[in-house]
């Protein structure tokens, strides 16, 4: 379960200073800190029957790390994101091309969508580009990591731009997340975010919210 926050990043240079930030760097883990060029591909068959069943299959660039990843049974509320996710790295990049969803074919889920898609080809719905800063922090009781997202989202029917910050549980307590969200979200005045990057290029495909 992928338990996270985000938030809408609205005034100039603010992600620079939530980078900088003295209160989280006192709670920062030690050697977390990590700056990523991000490359998503988001695929589907082109009836959209993934999207339509509420999965997302991804493939990443994290850097030279390529990772494939299935999300299904999302929902939100407010800033505050739930969802069941799978993660498999891969070898190389050419899945961006011709990416094989077999790769998931021994979980529940995978077995699942590889029903669904029936041998259909994969078309490339989206792609999202962004720099990622990102880092830990140790509550005392939980484990976060703050993610600085800045790039754009892009899409045969236009691109969007990012400016976001997330909070991922990585262990611990939800008041944990909500409550260190809610610090930030004080300090500089940020939007909450109901949206995945994926419902907001789904948006703009006119496909709705998902």
């Amino acid at each position: 379960m992928e338990i996270e926050i985000k938030y809408s990043i609205i005034g100039h240079k603010i992600g620079d200073k939530l980078w900088q930030d003295e209160i989280l760097a006192n709670m920062e883990d030690e050697n977390s800190r990590e700056q990523l060029f991000m490359k998503s591909a988001y695929f589907d068959t082109d009836d959209y029957v993934l999207s339509e069943n509420d999965i997302a299959f991804r493939v990443r660039l994290e850097n030279k790390r390529v990772v494939a990843s299935l999300k299904w049974g999302g929902n939100s509320e407010g800033a505050l994101h739930k969802r069941q996710e799978i993660n498999v790295p891969m070898d190389d990049e050419a899945c961006f091309l011709n990416p094989d969803p077999a790769v998931f074919k021994e979980s529940e889920i995978g077995a699942n969508i590889l029903r669904l898609i029936d041998e259909r080809p994969l078309i490339n719905l989206m792609e999202i580009h962004y720099l990622r800063r990102r880092f830990r922090i140790d509550t005392g009781s939980s484990l976060i990591e703050i993610s600085i997202d800045e790039g754009k989202i892009v899409t045969d029917n236009g691109t969007e731009p990012i400016n976001e910050v997330e909070l991922e549980l990585f262990s611990g307590e939800v008041e944990d997340l909500l409550r260190v969200g809610t610090s930030l979200c004080e300090r500089y005045e940020l939007e909450e975010e109901s949206r995945s990057k994926y419902a907001r290029g789904l948006n703009l495909l006119n496909m709705g919210k998902k």
